[in-house]
Protein backbone atom coordinates (compact mmCIF):
# COMPACT_ATOMS: atom_id res chain seq x y z
CA UNK A 1 0.00 0.00 0.00
CA UNK A 2 1.03 3.59 -0.56
CA UNK A 3 1.55 5.57 2.63
CA UNK A 4 2.55 9.10 3.59
CA UNK A 5 5.78 8.08 5.31
CA UNK A 6 8.88 9.03 3.27
CA UNK A 7 10.12 5.56 2.26
CA UNK A 8 12.95 5.68 -0.33
CA UNK A 9 11.65 4.59 -3.72
CA UNK A 10 7.99 5.00 -2.78
CA UNK A 11 5.58 7.50 -4.37
CA UNK A 12 5.36 10.69 -2.36
CA UNK A 13 3.85 13.29 -4.68
CA UNK A 14 2.19 13.86 -8.03
CA UNK A 15 1.25 16.88 -10.04
CA UNK A 16 -0.58 17.61 -13.25
CA UNK A 17 0.53 19.88 -16.06
CA UNK A 18 -2.65 21.21 -17.67
CA UNK A 19 -3.19 23.70 -20.51
CA UNK A 20 -6.17 25.17 -18.64
CA UNK A 21 -5.62 25.22 -14.89
CA UNK A 22 -9.10 26.45 -14.01
CA UNK A 23 -10.76 23.75 -16.15
CA UNK A 24 -8.59 21.03 -14.63
CA UNK A 25 -9.37 22.23 -11.11
CA UNK A 26 -13.09 22.09 -11.85
CA UNK A 27 -12.84 18.64 -13.47
CA UNK A 28 -11.02 16.93 -10.60
CA UNK A 29 -13.19 18.70 -8.08
CA UNK A 30 -16.24 17.10 -9.71
CA UNK A 31 -14.65 13.65 -10.19
CA UNK A 32 -12.65 13.20 -6.98
CA UNK A 33 -14.14 15.77 -4.63
CA UNK A 34 -10.93 17.76 -4.50
CA UNK A 35 -10.71 21.35 -3.36
CA UNK A 36 -8.26 23.55 -5.25
CA UNK A 37 -6.14 26.24 -3.61
CA UNK A 38 -4.37 28.56 -6.05
CA UNK A 39 -0.88 29.70 -5.18
CA UNK A 40 -0.87 33.35 -4.24
CA UNK A 41 -4.64 33.49 -3.88
CA UNK A 42 -7.46 33.56 -6.37
CA UNK A 43 -7.18 35.48 -9.60
CA UNK A 44 -8.19 35.55 -13.20
CA UNK A 45 -4.98 33.87 -14.32
CA UNK A 46 -4.54 30.83 -12.09
CA UNK A 47 -1.15 29.32 -12.93
CA UNK A 48 -1.01 26.61 -10.29
CA UNK A 49 -1.76 25.46 -6.81
CA UNK A 50 -2.65 22.49 -4.63
CA UNK A 51 -5.45 19.94 -4.61
CA UNK A 52 -6.81 19.01 -1.20
CA UNK A 53 -9.17 16.33 0.05
CA UNK A 54 -10.76 16.79 3.47
CA UNK A 55 -8.23 19.54 4.16
CA UNK A 56 -5.21 17.36 3.32
CA UNK A 57 -2.94 17.98 0.33
CA UNK A 58 -3.18 15.20 -2.26
CA UNK A 59 -1.59 16.59 -5.45
CA UNK A 60 -0.40 19.66 -7.32
CA UNK A 61 -1.60 21.44 -10.44
CA UNK A 62 0.34 23.70 -12.75
CA UNK A 63 0.20 25.34 -16.15
CA UNK A 64 1.53 23.11 -18.94
CA UNK A 65 4.40 25.18 -20.30
CA UNK A 66 6.64 22.69 -22.12
CA UNK A 67 6.20 23.16 -25.86
CA UNK A 68 4.86 20.06 -27.58
CA UNK A 69 4.27 18.21 -24.31
CA UNK A 70 1.03 16.37 -23.64
CA UNK A 71 -0.98 17.00 -20.50
CA UNK A 72 -0.09 14.24 -18.02
CA UNK A 73 0.38 13.39 -14.38
CA UNK A 74 3.97 13.35 -13.08
CA UNK A 75 4.67 10.93 -10.23
CA UNK A 76 7.47 11.70 -7.75
CA UNK A 77 9.37 9.10 -5.73
CA UNK A 78 11.15 9.72 -2.44
CA UNK A 79 14.95 9.66 -2.60
CA UNK A 80 17.61 10.39 0.00
CA UNK A 81 19.92 12.13 -2.48
CA UNK A 82 18.57 13.64 -5.71
CA UNK A 83 22.07 14.10 -7.12
CA UNK A 84 22.94 10.45 -6.57
CA UNK A 85 19.61 9.44 -8.13
CA UNK A 86 20.43 11.58 -11.16
CA UNK A 87 23.74 9.79 -11.57
CA UNK A 88 21.95 6.43 -11.27
CA UNK A 89 19.40 7.46 -13.92
CA UNK A 90 22.12 8.49 -16.36
CA UNK A 91 24.19 5.41 -15.60
CA UNK A 92 21.19 3.18 -16.35
CA UNK A 93 20.49 4.82 -19.71
CA UNK A 94 17.86 7.36 -18.72
CA UNK A 95 17.93 11.09 -19.38
CA UNK A 96 17.54 14.15 -17.17
CA UNK A 97 14.61 16.43 -18.03
CA UNK A 98 15.05 18.79 -15.06
CA UNK A 99 18.37 18.69 -13.15
CA UNK A 100 18.24 18.56 -9.34
CA UNK A 101 17.20 21.87 -7.85
CA UNK A 102 16.14 23.18 -4.48
CA UNK A 103 12.59 24.38 -3.91
CA UNK A 104 13.25 26.59 -0.93
CA UNK A 105 13.22 24.67 2.33
CA UNK A 106 10.57 22.27 1.03
CA UNK A 107 12.99 19.87 -0.61
CA UNK A 108 14.98 19.06 -3.72
CA UNK A 109 13.52 17.72 -6.96
CA UNK A 110 14.51 16.41 -10.35
CA UNK A 111 12.67 14.95 -13.35
CA UNK A 112 13.74 12.18 -15.69
CA UNK A 113 12.85 10.03 -18.70
CA UNK A 114 13.47 6.29 -18.72
CA UNK A 115 15.02 4.59 -21.78
CA UNK A 116 11.56 3.78 -23.21
CA UNK A 117 10.26 7.33 -22.80
CA UNK A 118 8.47 7.06 -19.44
CA UNK A 119 8.67 10.29 -17.46
CA UNK A 120 8.97 10.34 -13.66
CA UNK A 121 10.48 12.46 -10.90
CA UNK A 122 12.42 12.30 -7.65
CA UNK A 123 11.81 14.20 -4.44
CA UNK A 124 14.42 14.62 -1.71
CA UNK A 125 12.37 15.79 1.27
CA UNK A 126 13.20 18.88 3.25
CA UNK A 127 10.41 20.34 5.35
CA UNK A 128 7.84 18.80 2.99
CA UNK A 129 7.72 15.01 2.65
CA UNK A 130 4.95 15.01 0.04
CA UNK A 131 1.22 14.38 -0.02
CA UNK A 132 -0.73 14.25 3.23
CA UNK A 133 -3.29 11.63 2.22
CA UNK A 134 -2.83 8.32 0.38
CA UNK A 135 -4.58 4.99 -0.14
CA UNK A 136 -7.93 6.45 0.88
CA UNK A 137 -10.90 7.58 -1.17
CA UNK A 138 -9.96 10.58 -3.31
CA UNK A 139 -6.20 10.00 -3.11
CA UNK A 140 -3.39 8.09 -4.80
CA UNK A 141 -3.63 4.35 -4.20
CA UNK A 142 -1.40 2.83 -6.91
CA UNK A 143 0.99 3.78 -9.72
CA UNK A 144 1.25 2.04 -13.07
CA UNK A 145 3.69 1.99 -15.98
CA UNK A 146 2.70 0.97 -19.50
CA UNK A 147 5.81 0.08 -21.50
CA UNK A 148 6.79 -1.76 -24.65
CA UNK A 149 9.74 -3.40 -22.85
CA UNK A 150 8.94 -4.72 -19.38
CA UNK A 151 12.31 -6.43 -18.95
CA UNK A 152 14.17 -3.19 -19.69
CA UNK A 153 11.90 -1.29 -17.29
CA UNK A 154 12.61 -3.75 -14.51
CA UNK A 155 16.34 -3.43 -15.07
CA UNK A 156 16.25 0.37 -15.23
CA UNK A 157 14.04 1.06 -12.21
CA UNK A 158 15.65 -1.71 -10.21
CA UNK A 159 19.00 -0.01 -10.77
CA UNK A 160 17.71 3.48 -9.96
CA UNK A 161 15.44 2.76 -6.98
CA UNK A 162 16.31 -0.79 -5.93
CA UNK A 163 12.70 -1.83 -6.46
CA UNK A 164 11.65 -5.43 -5.90
CA UNK A 165 9.49 -7.12 -8.53
CA UNK A 166 7.11 -10.06 -8.60
CA UNK A 167 5.05 -11.31 -11.54
CA UNK A 168 1.46 -12.44 -11.73
CA UNK A 169 -0.50 -13.77 -14.68
CA UNK A 170 -3.53 -11.70 -15.61
CA UNK A 171 -6.90 -13.45 -15.95
CA UNK A 172 -8.00 -14.66 -19.37
CA UNK A 173 -4.53 -14.79 -20.83
CA UNK A 174 -4.12 -11.04 -20.58
CA UNK A 175 -0.37 -11.29 -20.10
CA UNK A 176 1.99 -10.77 -17.18
CA UNK A 177 1.59 -7.98 -14.66
CA UNK A 178 4.66 -7.03 -12.60
CA UNK A 179 4.14 -5.82 -9.02
CA UNK A 180 6.50 -3.17 -7.62
CA UNK A 181 7.57 -3.00 -3.97
CA UNK A 182 10.10 -0.58 -2.43
CA UNK A 183 13.54 -1.95 -1.57
CA UNK A 184 13.60 -3.92 1.67
CA UNK A 185 9.82 -3.81 2.16
CA UNK A 186 7.37 -6.69 2.31
CA UNK A 187 4.60 -7.09 -0.26
CA UNK A 188 2.06 -5.41 1.99
CA UNK A 189 3.86 -2.23 0.92
CA UNK A 190 3.56 -2.90 -2.83
CA UNK A 191 2.93 0.44 -4.52
CA UNK A 192 2.44 -0.13 -8.22
CA UNK A 193 2.85 -2.26 -11.27
CA UNK A 194 4.14 -2.33 -14.80
CA UNK A 195 2.68 -3.98 -17.87
CA UNK A 196 4.08 -4.62 -21.32
CA UNK A 197 2.01 -3.43 -24.26
CA UNK A 198 2.70 -3.13 -27.97
CA UNK A 199 3.77 0.29 -29.16
CA UNK A 200 0.51 0.49 -31.09
CA UNK A 201 -1.28 0.34 -27.71
CA UNK A 202 0.78 3.27 -26.41
CA UNK A 203 -0.67 5.78 -28.85
CA UNK A 204 -1.51 8.20 -26.04
CA UNK A 205 2.24 8.87 -25.77
CA UNK A 206 3.11 8.21 -29.42
CA UNK A 207 4.47 4.75 -28.63
CA UNK A 208 6.54 5.82 -25.63
CA UNK A 209 6.17 4.36 -22.14
CA UNK A 210 4.12 6.31 -19.63
CA UNK A 211 3.16 6.31 -15.97
CA UNK A 212 -0.29 7.08 -14.66
CA UNK A 213 -1.87 7.34 -11.21
CA UNK A 214 -4.68 5.22 -9.79
CA UNK A 215 -7.06 7.08 -7.49
CA UNK A 216 -9.24 5.29 -4.96
CA UNK A 217 -12.94 6.16 -5.12
CA UNK A 218 -15.98 4.99 -3.18
CA UNK A 219 -18.04 4.29 -6.30
CA UNK A 220 -16.26 3.62 -9.60
CA UNK A 221 -19.42 3.95 -11.69
CA UNK A 222 -20.32 7.28 -10.12
CA UNK A 223 -16.76 8.52 -10.73
CA UNK A 224 -16.97 7.46 -14.38
CA UNK A 225 -20.28 9.29 -14.75
CA UNK A 226 -18.60 12.39 -13.32
CA UNK A 227 -15.70 11.98 -15.78
CA UNK A 228 -17.94 11.82 -18.85
CA UNK A 229 -20.33 14.42 -17.46
CA UNK A 230 -17.52 16.93 -17.06
CA UNK A 231 -15.85 16.66 -20.44
CA UNK A 232 -13.61 13.65 -19.89
CA UNK A 233 -13.73 10.21 -21.53
CA UNK A 234 -13.24 6.54 -20.69
CA UNK A 235 -10.65 4.31 -22.36
CA UNK A 236 -11.68 1.12 -20.56
CA UNK A 237 -14.33 0.06 -18.06
CA UNK A 238 -15.78 0.12 -15.62
CA UNK A 239 -14.75 -3.52 -15.18
CA UNK A 240 -14.38 -5.83 -12.21
CA UNK A 241 -10.86 -7.17 -11.62
CA UNK A 242 -10.79 -10.20 -9.34
CA UNK A 243 -9.00 -9.48 -6.09
CA UNK A 244 -8.45 -5.84 -7.07
CA UNK A 245 -11.82 -4.11 -7.38
CA UNK A 246 -13.88 -2.22 -9.92
CA UNK A 247 -11.88 0.14 -12.11
CA UNK A 248 -11.91 2.33 -15.19
CA UNK A 249 -9.13 3.93 -17.24
CA UNK A 250 -10.06 7.56 -17.89
CA UNK A 251 -8.92 10.71 -19.65
CA UNK A 252 -9.58 14.19 -18.36
CA UNK A 253 -10.59 17.14 -20.56
CA UNK A 254 -7.02 17.52 -21.86
CA UNK A 255 -6.49 13.75 -22.28
CA UNK A 256 -4.31 13.28 -19.21
CA UNK A 257 -4.79 9.63 -18.21
CA UNK A 258 -5.64 8.24 -14.80
CA UNK A 259 -7.51 5.30 -13.27
CA UNK A 260 -10.35 5.30 -10.77
CA UNK A 261 -10.62 2.22 -8.56
CA UNK A 262 -13.09 1.06 -5.96
CA UNK A 263 -10.97 -1.53 -4.13
CA UNK A 264 -12.40 -4.93 -3.37
CA UNK A 265 -12.84 -5.57 0.38
CA UNK A 266 -9.92 -7.97 0.53
CA UNK A 267 -7.44 -5.79 -1.43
Amino acid sequence: MITTDPTPGAPCWLDLGAPDVAAAAAFYGAVLGWEYEAMGGEGEEMEGGMFKKDGKTVAGLGKLSEEGARSAWMIYYTVTDADATTQAVEGAGGTVRVPPRDLGDWGRMAQYTDPSGGQFAAWQPGQDVGFELADESGSLSWTELYTSDAAAARQFYGSVFGWQFSDMEMPGGGGTYTIITPAGKTEDRMQGGLMQLGKEDLSLADGRAYWHPVFAVDDCDAAVAAVTGNGGSVQMGPVDAEGVGRLAVCLDRSKADFVVLTPSPQS
